[in-house]
């Protein structure tokens, strides 16, 4: 009786242990689960191959406008990116704090963007070609292939290396909808418009219809006048051509819209080619490349059709 007795105790006790083993396996795999999805990746064929990137990065670095601005356009804000100038930082109009400068677009400081301990970056074939393998080191990179390509196109590889790519979608259609709405409310059929953005004072650049401030002018409706263009992103002319670059409106751009003075001489020289001429940001008509970038240009060309000038 008694060996029959401590026999069942044995059985009950390994029954028992046996069923908190299976438990504990239960719950072990309940806790590892959120971990795993924490970890999820996904695959995003771009201009450097194919990469696994984070399904919710959380430390995005970027190097290009057009990726800090489509970043923050489907609601993350990196917390760095290569800046156009490192003296007035991060655009304004972006309208987010916290995004450290990690050296120029053009020259990006590797070991900044190490510090910050990304998740994923974000860059340019065309600009940081030779960055790539240390840039991969660091982190998962995707790389555009050039800022010269249609941005929308560009804003789709980005939302897609985000896990966003609903919401860069929402706000590039965003972007259309405004564009045929002030085309509705504006009769430009067989309106011309220029842009022209200063170098120096022996060369003025034309941008063209593949150009980021280029595709808006044409989305709302105006036509951009022909020229040589380089891969249809922009014209370089001297001052004493500027004849070439009069249309029924003119923007040009500034670091001030505010300073008269900033208006090239050959356009103020020549007054009676240019009745109407507007002084535009060239942080967002320029480097603003992005979905909110565009909602700021569209602004100014809204504006201006408004005054009716």
């Amino acid at each position: 009786m008694p060996a029959r007795s401590s026999h069942r105790r044995l059985t009950l006790v390994a029954a028992v242990l046996g069923a908190a083993v299976v438990l504990s396996g239960c719950s072990a795999q309940a806790d590892a689960e959120p971990t795993a999805t924490a970890g999820a990746t996904h695959e995003v064929t771009h201009a450097r191959g194919t990469t696994a990137v984070p399904d919710q990065p959380e430390r995005v670095v970027t190097l290009e406008p057009l990726e800090l601005d489509t970043a923050v356009a489907a609601g993350i804000t990196p917390v760095g990116a290569a800046v156009a100038n490192t003296t007035t930082g991060v655009p304004a109009y972006l309208g987010v704090d916290g995004v450290e400068p990690v050296g120029t677009v053009s020259e990006p400081d590797l070991e900044a963007i190490a510090a910050l301990k990304p998740d994923l970056i974000l860059g340019t074939e065309s600009r940081h070609s030779g960055l790539y393998d240390q840039l991969s080191a660091i982190a998962p990179t995707v790389f555009i292939a050039t800022q010269a390509d249609p941005w929308r196109d560009n804003a789709e590889l980005i939302g897609e290396a985000l896990g966003r790519a609903d919401e860069v979608k929402a706000a590039v259609t965003a972007v259309d909808t405004r564009c045929d709405e002030v085309e509705g409310a504006h009769d430009l059929a067989g309106k011309t418009a220029e842009m022209i953005r200063p170098r120096d004072e022996t060369t003025l650049s034309l941008y063209g219809p593949v150009s980021f401030a280029g595709s808006l002018l044409e989305c709302v409706g105006y036509t951009i006048p022909e020229h040589d263009w380089a891969d249809g992103l922009q014209a370089d002319i001297s001052p004493e051509n500027i004849a070439s670059a009069t249309a029924d409106a003119v923007f040009v751009t500034t670091s001030d819209v505010d300073d008269p003075s900033t208006m090239p001489a050959a356009i103020t020289q020549n007054a009676a080619a240019f009745p109407t001429v507007t002084l535009v940001d060239s942080s967002t008509w320029v480097a603003g490349v992005g979905p909110k970038g565009a909602q700021s240009v569209l602004d100014d060309i809204e504006g201006f059709l408004k005054s009716g000038r």
